[in-house]
């Protein structure tokens, strides 16, 4: 029941991002960044035992990122390279190398899901997952000023 929960959180969040994203796509990929910013954050919770772990969040979170590696690639169209926005050029310059790291980390959630079965395993595979936002943000986001 739980992870039934968990689960239709994420669902509803990416549906309504989709939603958003077909008129703000700008909107929809802040969106989706919090709700990977607020996925990060429980993963951080769980290695750093400031929350008892729980596989059903744990599976949520890589299904989140998952689902999320899918969609984001698509909340860049052209006409939304300027505005309110930390993305840099770069994307647009480098689209293929930026699809093949979200393609990437969807690969790494998708692998790590597989392995996930306990607090241990959960700590050995999320930190190389989250490897994969860090490797993106240097590259494609503007830092913040």
């Amino acid at each position: 029941m739980k992870t039934r929960i968990v689960l239709a959180v994420f669902a509803a969040a990416l549906g309504v991002t989709t939603v958003f994203a077909q008129g703000d796509p700008i909107g929809a990929r802040k969106a989706m960044m919090k709700s990977n910013g607020s996925s990060a954050g429980q993963g951080a919770k769980f290695m750093k035992g400031e929350e008892p772990f729980d596989l059903a969040k744990a599976q949520a979170i890589f299904a989140g990122y998952q689902k999320a590696s899918g969609e984001f690639g698509k909340l860049f169209p052209d006409n939304s390279k300027s505005g309110d926005t930390a993305a840099l050029p770069a994307i647009w310059e480098n689209k293929a190398d930026f699809d093949a790291k979200l393609a990437k980390f969807g690969a790494d959630a998708k692998d790590a899901a597989a392995k996930v079965k306990d607090e241990a395993s959960f700590k050995a595979a999320f930190p190389e997952v989250q490897k994969n936002c860090g490797g993106c943000h240097q590259t494609y986001r503007k830092r913040a000023s």
